[in-house]
């Protein structure tokens, strides 16, 4: 099969995949809602996937390759400072996630199921691996702009991918908790600002000078 015709195809039944989750859940998503969304024959989805698992890992891959490719660009910026754009790594890839919210809540279904622990597994592993070099040219640029003050920035990039893992796990668990009413909103803003003061501190940048949440994405979530 031609190269590019064989992508073109197998992007196709993950962008079904995606529409299935967002509107169905992946639970209630079948192989054959899938099939009946491209009209495509069940051969055609097991020449590309093994299982509706294996389609479920390719969703994920396109969500980080998405977030990645966004990190990169802010990276590439001249004229930016690397405050800026550590923040914007995570200020626009909210905004990302704030215009596709429902999406976003199926995902976070599938995240917290003790059924799906290897994709957990290897979002985490897919998080490091795209994210740790664009961040440590991020914190290689503030520490020559003296903003930063770490002795290996790829350590460094390490250790706040680490960090990025289990800050989503935590928004994970604050907002099922504001679903439930069990914690007050202040209790969201109190986390979240002292996840902000990690990432500070591992960077050694001055105190409020990093944005790790904004104020209409809390609002969005939480409030």
């Amino acid at each position: 099969m031609n190269p590019a015709t064989h992508a073109v195809r197998r992007d196709a039944f993950v962008d079904a995949a995606l529409h299935l989750i967002q509107t169905k859940g992946y639970e209630q998503m079948s192989i054959q809602d899938v099939l009946d969304e491209l009209g495509a024959s069940r051969g055609a989805f097991y020449h590309y996937f093994d299982s509706k698992a294996a389609l479920l890992d390719a969703t994920m891959e396109r969500l980080l390759d998405t977030g990645t490719a966004m990190a990169r660009a802010i990276a590439a910026d001249p004229g930016v400072s690397a405050t800026d754009k550590f923040s914007a790594v995570f200020t626009n890839i909210a905004s990302w996630k704030n215009a596709r919210r429902e999406l976003m809540l199926k995902l976070l279904q599938i995240w917290l199921s003790d059924d799906n622990a290897v994709v957990r597994e290897k979002l985490r592993r897919g998080l490091a691996e795209h994210m740790t070099p664009v961040l440590a040219e991020i914190i290689r640029q503030g520490c020559r702009e003296g903003v930063f003050t770490v002795a290996s920035p790829g350590d460094a990039a390490r250790v706040v991918v680490a960090l990025v893992s289990g800050t989503q796990e935590i928004a994970g668990e604050l907002y099922v908790a504001r679903v439930q009413n069990t914690i007050p909103l202040e209790t969201v803003e109190r986390t979240l600002a002292a996840l902000a003061t990690a990432y500070e501190r591992i960077l050694g940048a001055p105190p409020g000078s990093l944005r790790i949440v904004d104020p209409q994405t809390i609002r969005l979530w939480f409030a």
